[in-house]
């Protein structure tokens, strides 16, 4: 989401004259665009920032992303920062920073942004012409982006999210759910693929829950109070309306009709949540013939009284019961297909004991995971979870992350030896004649050996030679 929300910075910013920048330390704007989730992304663009600031300090920063209107940080880089700015605000409070460094310098001004790829973009201050006249406080997602990437693309089909989890920033930094037009995500992905886009990630922060209908507007129960949140959905009051673009109103029908698009071309989408995955759109992620078999949904925690305190809305057992769900419905539906899941987990949340671990561990050996993202909990400031006390030490939180990350493992490797032998699609990420570099409908990383040249970008039949635990090798068929 964050790379997507800066190809999307980056379309804005040179859709008006502005080009990239060759060096950060001659740049006279920086932005920072940053993820509030982890305290490591946080303790990153400390650093990036106060070295940066250190070498140069007339350099304008701007810091945008989840970690913007933290008041704790405003503090302690307010003397660094220029200018603090969240995501939906993003082209608002640029054009009125860049009109006015525009009047204090006749010269062109250099804008970096940071990000995973690390683009860079100068400003060439000579133009009066508004930046964004759209009224929508999410009008950046309407900006053309500039794909870091030809064959894969991210594209947003909603913002924000209505959950607040116990432990995450997001909904505080990034507001209540806001669902896109289906109009508007079919005519980006119509243009992606005829483009020559192999690839289609939907992105959201709770994807599932895609529903092209007004948000509800916050209720101030819904504060900063530190207590937690009753599930937030849509009332049954609430009278159902068509989208403009055939019969589009949840996240099901919004995926049969980007799989109807004609094309070679797959589909993946991400974050799903538990609490919002309906028989309905099981069925349909399971028998889409451009949806990929690669399910991720999170877990978090095996244990029903640390689910209740991350404010997650579902128990071990529903969660078991959906995997279930889903094995048996791909087992129907693509029966020739081998298909993966995957999931996020969160050790050392506060009060986890060490029989509450073990619970995490046994819901891991039942699914057999193909992969699972591990964050060791750190307290968000804002979130209700930062109000409980962290009692866990680090060291106890990398012990637990280990000892899960072995059960991964053992899973991981077993479920690679259903690869070997056996010829797959893959799409070229990278390489160049000798060996390159790809992945699978499945998201299983896969090397390729072969003298032929050009081969990034492009969809491949490619014959599994060898596995090991989070990789394959292979050569063309």
């Amino acid at each position: 989401m964050n790379v997507s929300d800066s190809e999307r910075m980056a379309g804005f910013l040179e859709a008006q004259k502005i080009q990239p920048a060759k060096d950060i330390t001659k740049a006279n704007i920086v932005i920072f665009n940053t993820c509030g989730v982890r305290k490591m992304a946080e303790d990153r663009a400390y650093g990036q920032i106060h070295n940066l600031w250190k070498n140069n300090p007339q350099t304008k920063i701007v810091l945008t992303g989840c970690l913007a209107n933290r008041k704790d940080i405003q503090e302690k880089l307010k003397n660094k920062v220029a200018l603090f700015c969240e995501i939906k605000d993003f082209m608002q409070e640029l054009e009125n920073f860049l009109l006015c460094h525009s009047e204090r310098s006749p010269y062109s001004d250099e804008v970096e942004e940071s990000t995973n790829n690390h683009r860079q973009l100068h400003h060439k201050a000579d133009s009066s012409t508004p930046l964004c006249s759209a009224q929508n406080d999410n009008c950046y997602l309407t900006v053309t982006p500039k794909y870091a990437n030809s064959a894969q693309a991210y594209v947003p089909i909603m913002t924000g999210c209505n959950n607040f989890c116990s432990y995450c920033v997001v909904p505080y930094a990034r507001g209540r759910e806001v669902s896109r037009p289906a109009e508007e995500i079919l005519q980006e992905i119509k243009k992606l693929i005829k483009s020559g886009v192999k690839e289609i990630t939907l992105l959201g922060q709770n994807v599932n829950s895609y529903e092209p209908l007004p948000s509800p507007q916050p209720s101030p129960e819904y504060g900063r109070g530190g207590k937690m949140f009753p599930s937030l959905l849509y009332s049954g009051e609430m009278s159902r309306t068509r989208d403009r673009e055939g019969d589009v109103v949840n996240f099901s029908d919004l995926l049969k009709t980007i799989n109807a698009i004609p094309g070679d071309f797959w589909i993946r989408f991400m974050t799903p949540h538990p609490k919002d995955m309906t028989a309905e759109l099981i069925e349909t992620i399971t028998s889409l013939e451009k949806v990929c078999e690669a399910v991720h949904l999170p877990i978090q925690s095996g244990d029903d009284t640390i689910l209740k305190n991350m404010n997650r809305h579902y128990t071990r057992a529903h969660y078991l019961q959906l995997i279930e769900k889903i094995k048996n419905s791909f087992a129907k539906n693509k029966p020739e297909k081998i298909f993966a899941l995957s999931s996020d987990i969160i050790v050392g949340f506060p009060g986890e004991t060490k029989v509450q671990l073990e619970k995490t561990a046994g819901v891991m050996r039942r699914v057999q995971y193909d992969m699972s993202y591990f964050g060791q909990f750190s307290p968000r400031p804002g979130t209700a979870a930062f109000k409980l006390k962290d009692n866990i030490k680090k060291e106890e939180k990398v012990r637990r992350e280990k000892y899960l990350n072995e059960i991964l493992a053992a899973s991981a490797l077993k479920n690679n030896q259903q690869y070997l032998g056996k010829t797959f699609d893959v799409l070229v990420d990278n390489g160049r004649a000798g060996k390159y570099f790809g992945h699978t409908r499945t998201l299983k990383n896969v090397k390729i050996k072969t003298s032929q040249k050009k081969l990034a970008g492009k969809l491949l039949e490619v014959r599994i030679t060898r596995v090991n635990t989070w990789n394959l090798e292979g050569r063309l068929a």
